[in-house]
Formats: structure tokens, C-alpha cells, sequence
């Protein structure tokens, strides 16, 4: 524990050097100056808080619909809602269904220490990930009820490995662990952890919130008149490169356009997606209107914020960063009862793993496979309908992973 304090300091120190030429580090250093100050003001340690944890914006929609059930069922407490990553932070900071949203310190025991002292919280709830030691064992040494939802465990994971015993204690320190699957389970209690129950992705109760109070948007109406649509979601460039290609061999074959709202929206990225698009009409979100609109074949976004409503308008669906770090959200993409393709790195993802194995989900390696999928679904009305009805039951069946979680955790 001593080299893993050491690290976080070293990496704080490190951010601090490295603000003035990092949007990244900066945002990180500036939204911790003065945390505990600002925090003393607006929370009083001598009311009833509870205290919810996230890494960032995934994590936050996974946690939020335990946190508005939680309101529902304790109307007199009060949420402090932390986040780790500015990128959620930035996003969630007014978030109304908290009574306070801040960063969350440094993990040292000092800090620890400080920010308990000042929150008091009469329960902990982290979500699915983001094991902090000392802020675990200092919220587990005031016996604090502590809670992780939502996580779920692989083979691969520290603690299971031989020398992850010293990793595992931090496990130990949940009064309960609520999981996704079976298998974690089994992997929890091979290490001699049974405190355990499985309560599913609270990620489903989510995207079913937001697929039934989805507004339309009036200019993406106009924009896709009678045409088919496909929505792709968090593309990266390889991803842009293979949905491009496709959308180039299915001009003129079935009435199809695109909405695409990229990952990453900085000026460098959208011009290289115009580019790339080259002789395809394309408009940017924010500098079309509605009358002229229509005459574009492909739509990018160019804000945060719609995609989960965007979906709404698709047959058929793609989500990026397959080819990268893992796939990003497919949920909002399946609760609209449409099939989704994407790349090849999902396997991690429970979600990718079933929809692929009951057929409305596919995996691509190339632009070939791809248009392959694409053209697939849009020439088989009764093969898009089947895998629409697998996507939609698929989501009602996992529903209720919040009242599952606040069935057992007690404040």
C-alpha cells in the first residue's frame, strides 16, 4: 500500500506538471484546487447524505437510475454524487437528481479521511468499477455500509490470478457485491467472497427510461423524409472508414442515409470525416437548417448529447470502437428494437456476447463484411423484424437491476 500511495501521488504530481500542456491534466488539477473547501460549504456532515462514486459518463448512466430509485424510496437523504474523469464530470456537473456533484480527491489516506469527515455518508455505492483502496478501507474501517453494483469479473482480473491475493483484500471491503452474470459469481466465491448477488446491468432500466421519453428532433425528422436510416454511434476513424465504404456500394440501391455522430467532435476530427465522406453530400448538426436539409445524404452530429435519441430514427444501428479499445454503448442502440453491428472488440461486453449469439447483433472485420450486414437487413424486411423483436425482448427480460440492488442494500 505504500508504493500504491507513492503512485497516486507521483501521478498527481505529474498531472499538476504536465496541466499547462494537457486539456486533460488541466482539467483534472483545476477541478480538484479547493475541492474540500467548496465541499464543507455545501454539504453538512449532520444530514442524512448517501454518497454515489463513478468513473465517468458510462459509468454515471449506469448509476443513475439506482440513484433517482434511491430518491424515490428516500425522499429525506441526501446524494453526493463524485466523479473520477473530467469527461463525465463536465458533462453531469449540474445533474439535478444529486444535491451535490463534485470530483472526487486524490485516493490517499489523508483525503480519505477529509472527504468522510465532511460527507458522513450513512451508505456508499460505487459502480462497477474504480477499486480505490484507501477511500474503500477507510469507508469500511467506520463500518459504513458499502455497496459496488453493476461490475462484473473475468478470469483475467488481478484478483483471481496468483499473485493477487494482497489485490483481493480490497474486495473484503463491500459489505455487498451486486454483479452481472453467473460467472462472477463463481469467480467471487472461488476467492472466498460470497456476499454476493446477481442484479444484473442497471444500464437496461436506463436506456428503456430514455427510449420512452424520446423527443423527436424536427430538423432530423426533415432530414430523413422517406428514406431508410442508419445511425452510427462513437465512431472512431477505422470505424469511418469501413461505414463510408459501405454507404458508398449502397448508394442509390436502397434509399439509405446516415447519421453519424462521431466520438470525438473537435474541428480536426470533423473535417476529416468530410473529407473522407469526399463526393457523398454530407452537413454538420450544427450548420444545417431545416429546409435544405433533406438534400444530404449523410448528417454528422457535431454535440453531445443526442445520440441516444438518434437511434430512434435508424434500422439498423453500428457502434463504434470495436476496433480500438472495446465497443461503447450498444444498449441505447438495441432498446430501440433495431439490430447493431460493430468491430471486433466485444468480447469483454456481456451485452455484444448474447446479441451476437441470438442473431441481432453482428461483428465486422472490414468494409466487405459490413456493407455485407448492412445490405443484409435492408433487402430482408422479415430478417429486420426478427432481429428487432430479439433486441426488444433481450432488454425487457433484463429489466429491474435498480429495485434488485436497493431490495438488499440498506441505509
Amino acid at each position: 500500500m505504500f508504493f500504491y500511495t507513492l503512485g497516486i501521488r507521483t501521478y498527481n504530481l505529474a498531472a499538476r506538471v504536465i496541466s499547462p500542456f494537457s486539456s486533460k491534466a488541466k482539467k483534472y488539477t483545476e477541478g480538484r484546487k479547493n475541492l474540500f473547501e467548496e465541499l464543507a460549504q455545501h454539504v453538512n456532515k449532520d444530514d442524512k447524505n448517501v454518497w454515489f462514486h463513478v468513473s465517468s459518463l458510462g459509468e454515471f448512466e449506469q448509476g443513475r437510475p439506482v440513484m433517482e430509485r434511491f430518491r424515490q424510496l428516500y425522499p429525506d437523504y441526501k446524494i453526493i454524487l463524485t466523479f473520477f474523469s473530467p469527461s463525465g464530470y463536465d458533462v453531469r456537473k449540474n445533474y439535478n437528481g444529486a444535491d451535490y456533484v463534485c470530483y472526487m480527491p486524490a485516493d490517499t489516506p489523508e483525503n480519505a479521511k477529509k472527504f468522510l469527515n465532511i460527507v458522513n455518508p450513512k451508505a456508499v455505492f460505487f459502480v462497477k468499477y474504480d477499486y480505490w483502496y484507501n477511500f474503500l478501507h477507510e469507508v469500511h474501517a467506520r463500518q459504513i455500509p458499502l455497496y459496488i453494483f453493476s461490475t462484473i469479473f473475468r478470469e483475467g482480473q488481478v484478483f483471481f490470478r496468483w499473485y493477487g491475493k494482497k489485490y483481493r483484500k480490497v474486495l473484503s471491503f463491500f459489505t455487498h457485491l451486486f454483479v452481472q452474470d453467473d460467472n462472477s459469481v463463481k469467480l467471487l466465491k472461488s476467492i472466498g467472497i460470497e456476499n454476493v448477488t446477481i442484479a444484473g446491468d442497471t444500464r437496461f432500466d436506463r436506456v428503456c427510461e430514455i427510449t420512452r421519453n424520446a423527443k423527436p428532433i424536427p430538423l432530423v425528422d426533415n432530414f430523413v423524409g422517406d428514406s431508410r436510416v442508419i445511425v452510427a454511434g462513437s465512431s472512431w476513424p477505422p470505424d469511418e472508414e469501413i461505414i463510408f465504404g459501405a454507404m458508398r456500394r449502397l448508394e442509390g440501391k436502397h434509399n439509405v442515409k446516415l447519421i453519424i455522430a462521431p466520438h470525438e467532435i473537435h474541428e480536426g476530427h470533423l473535417a476529416a470525416i468530410e473529407k473522407m465522406l469526399g463526393e457523398i453530400r454530407s452537413i454538420r448538426f450544427s450548420k444545417s437548417d431545416a429546409e435544405t436539409v433533406a438534400g444530404y445524404k449523410v448528417l454528422i452530429i457535431d454535440n453531445f448529447g443526442m445520440l441516444s435519441s438518434l437511434y430512434k430514427y435508424a434500422e439498423i444501428a453500428y457502434v463504434g470502437g470495436g476496433f480500438g479499445s472495446g465497443i461503447h454503448n450498444i444498449l441505447e442502440a438495441v432498446s430501440y428494437s433495431i439490430p447493431v453491428a460493430f468491430g471486433t472488440n466485444y468480447k469483454r461486453f456481456k451485452e455484444a456476447v448474447d446479441l451476437v449469439s441470438l442473431g441481432a447483433a453482428a461483428t465486422v472485420r472490414n468494409e466487405d463484411e459490413l456493407y455485407s450486414v448492412f445490405d443484409r437487413y435492408l433487402s430482408d424486411a422479415a430478417l429486420l423484424k426478427r432481429a428487432g423483436q430479439i433486441s426488444r425482448e433481450y432488454v425487457e427480460k433484463n429489466l429491474g437491476a435498480a429495485d434488485k440492488i436497493l431490495a438488499v442494500a440498506k441505509v
